[in-house]
């Protein structure tokens, strides 16, 4: 039986320097393994991670964690042969509470040099502008109560004043969710929350807090009964929470770390004043790609990611869109040629390995569209050109959230919004501009004519002639 490799250092010399909100998979198999590697090399032990989470969920998490030391398996699926490891670089998980008590009192202390998080794109109480929210409920919650706040960005707020109080130097916050300009996100979520309690607070946050884009990039599958399966493979089959991920991985930074950072540029990651080029090159061909597959395929019920690369119509599909619609409007990346970036992604997505799941990839979508496919779709439309294949796409999206796959089998709710996408879609069916008119997903598109007809005319062939139908009618084009 093949084993899994143990943290080649004395975890118990480990010192704290960044407190980790998220503790999801990608987090696990990412930022934690960089810190490992870096743990491994003999460096920047005073950096370990003290992990939290703001969701009730997030206890059980914390409960499978601390029950093995906080250690967490990640598994590599490389076709060539998986390897494991316990990435040992987190030291403790804090209590999961209501008021963020303890989360606050962590974030407080000197040490503490580094906030980051990753807390899904639909996180970051964005609108339809792509501004922060200050009418959510819980943002509006915490305003009200800011002594005892129940979201991430509260928290945050909650503990930096604390730090100004005492005299402590801020942390710097670091966003490792996958959306657009994830720093500025991130600052707008705490600036903005602090001001509804506290202006002038929110204006030292702005002056004096650094909030660093970044671009995160690793694909990681839910963990079901197959991954739990491959985790026994390797003798931890009492591990109920193990990352399996493609050996793939990438981190692009802005170097702004006022208090102090990792050395992670020795583990591979990328320091550049070029992050937003970095970004848009992945949210647009990877994020954008996976769109791409997962309509289509869910639609045909396939399961599987590499599935949906094997079928040669959505395949097709994808690399058309990519080719015609996508690449020409990334802007240049320095030292990434675009082509190679877009071929090695289809690589990735046929990773058999993997075993991706289209489902995952269709989740939330009313949440990913705004940010993964909304803005090439309106960067080619300013730019004149054709943006058919992306428009088929967003048909393809309102089909599927009708909640039937087209062998007439029933699609589980799948996206936070799923009530009212669903009534959407079914209104679209015989009015198809209903879709168009969520202006927090497609923005003042619906007051493009041409696309407002040429979306119409697109799902209305959809639902008469099918996904392949309509595939063959583009690729035609």
């Amino acid at each position: 039986m093949a084993t899994a490799l143990l943290p080649a250092y004395d975890r118990a010399r480990l010192t704290p320097g960044i407190v980790h909100i998220g503790l999801g998979n990608f987090h696990r198999a990412h930022l934690a393994v960089y810190m490992d590697d870096l743990f491994a090399m003999g460096l920047d032990h005073d950096w370990a991670i003290i992990g939290a989470g703001v969701r009730p969920a997030d206890g059980r998490m914390r409960a499978a964690l601390r029950a093995q030391d906080h250690l967490s398996t990640v598994i590599e699926l490389d076709p060539t042969g998986r390897s494991a490891r316990r990435i040992g670089s987190m030291i403790d998980f804090l209590p999961v509470e209501a008021d963020n008590a303890s989360l606050i009192t962590a974030m407080s202390r000197p040490e503490i040099r580094i906030v980051s998080l990753t807390i899904t794109e639909g996180g970051y109480f964005v609108d339809g502008a792509g501004q922060f929210d200050s009418t959510a409920p819980e943002i509006v919650a915490d305003s009200a109560n800011p002594a005892r706040p129940a979201t991430a960005f509260g928290a945050i707020v909650a503990a930096l004043k604390a730090r100004r109080a005492a005299g402590v130097a801020p942390f710097t916050v670091l966003s490792c969710d996958n959306l657009p300009g994830n720093g500025k996100a991130a600052r707008d979520a705490v600036v903005g929350t602090a001001r509804l309690s506290s202006p002038e607070l929110a204006d030292w946050i702005h002056r004096t807090v650094a909030f660093p884009n970044s671009m995160v990039d690793r694909i990681t599958p839910a963990t079901g009964p197959r991954e739990l399966a491959i985790a026994a493979e390797f003798g931890l089959g009492a591990d109920p929470v193990p990352v399996t991920c493609e050996p793939f991985r990438q981190w692009a930074l802005e170097d702004n770390f006022p208090a102090g950072r990792p050395a992670w540029e020795k583990v591979g990651a990328t320091f550049t004043a070029h992050v937003h080029a970095f970004e848009t090159m992945k949210i647009r061909i990877l994020n954008g790609g996976h769109a791409l597959i997962a309509y289509p395929g869910g639609l045909k019920g396939i399961h599987f990611v590499h599935e949906a690369m094997a079928d040669p119509l959505i395949a097709a599909f994808l690399d058309a869109v990519q080719t015609r619609e996508i690449l020409p409007i990334v802007p240049p990346v320095p030292g990434q040629e675009l082509a190679a970036y877009k071929t090695l992604i289809t690589a990735r997505f046929s990773n058999p390995d993997v075993a991706d799941t289209e489902r995952r990839l269709c989740y939330d979508g009313s949440n990913r569209q705004p940010k993964f496919i909304i803005p090439s779709l309106c960067d080619a439309l300013a730019a004149g050109r054709k943006a058919d294949g992306l428009t088929l796409l967003s048909a393809f999206w309102c089909r599927y959230c009708y909640g039937v796959t087209e062998a007439g089998e029933k699609i589980a709710p799948n996206d936070p919004n799923w009530d009212n996408l669903q009534t959407r879609a079914k209104a679209a069916r015989s009015r198809p501009t209903v879709w168009i008119e969520m202006d927090q997903v497609y923005g003042d598109l619906i007051k493009d004519a041409g696309f407002v007809t040429g979306f119409s005319n697109t799902l209305d062939y959809v639902w008469a002639h099918g996904v392949d139908a309509a595939v063959k009618r583009y690729l035609e084009t």
